[in-house]
């Protein structure tokens, strides 16, 4: 079943064309990653999804439901997709804890005991336990995202975003933060990815999206995809990154 369904999206700013008419599905509880160069429209298109830029023409669905129509409420969408940058975003005034459980506390009205007891269990789960009470600034970066995770998905949401969130990362940390992307595959999560780690997406994506000037040139299964291209524009792109 597809959770997130894009028919014809297309955005610009003034004269520039970033999305051309993006069709796009991505299955409940199946990673699929975005590939291309940058300025391809990778991040355009995950903040599109988001709500935090609005689309042009085409329509959104999610659950089967039109979340492009200007009339959504966009921070309920929001409850909903779960989205973590490339900078970790986190507040840097407040503790780890309190960085995760802001959201549902505000959001989704949780109360502080089972915000933080819910907090705890996923900061745990993926090797934070003993961070709950640091601030960001004494984490390093691949510990930060970790947070910037966390945090994402303790608002349980059905649908999560992540744009390009190792690329900040010195190349040492990068494993530690897929390592969570991979957890979370095995847990069932439904995953939207845009990223240049082309082997990680070998190993965990179901499926793959080439994204060039702002089109999708080849979709499909990720072994189809990045292992048997068929368009040069594909070819190119991979064997610059997979060194082939």
């Amino acid at each position: 079943m597809d959770l997130l369904v894009l028919e014809q999206v297309r955005k610009h700013y003034g004269s520039q064309q970033v999305l051309r008419g993006i069709d796009l599905a991505v299955a409940e509880h199946h990673v699929t990653c975005l590939i291309g160069a940058s300025g391809s429209g990778k991040s355009t298109l995950l903040r599109c999804i988001n709500l935090l830029e609005t689309v042009d023409d085409g329509v959104i669905w999610l659950d089967g439901r039109d979340i492009s129509d200007p009339r959504v409420d966009a921070d309920e969408v929001r409850r909903r997709v779960g989205m973590v940058f490339q900078a970790f975003n986190l507040f840097p005034h407040r503790s780890v804890l309190d960085n995760v459980t802001l959201g549902p506390q505000r959001s989704l009205k949780q109360s502080t005991s089972v915000a933080e007891a819910t907090a705890l269990e996923l900061l745990d789960r993926f090797g934070l336990a003993d961070k709950a009470s640091a601030y960001p600034d004494s984490l390093s970066g691949g510990q930060q995202q970790r947070v910037a995770v966390v945090r994402a998905i303790a608002m349980a949401p059905r649908l999560l975003l992540l744009d390009e969130i190792t690329s900040a990362l010195d190349p040492l940390l990068v494993a530690e933060v897929l390592d969570v992307i991979a957890e979370l595959k095995r847990e069932g999560m439904t995953i939207l990815m845009a990223t240049h780690e082309m082997h990680f997406a070998q190993e965990v994506a179901d499926r793959v999206v080439f994204i060039d000037n702002g089109q999708v040139v080849e979709q499909g299964p990720a072994a189809d995809v990045l292992d048997h291209p068929r368009d040069e524009r594909t070819v190119r792109f991979l064997t610059r990154h997979l060194g082939r």
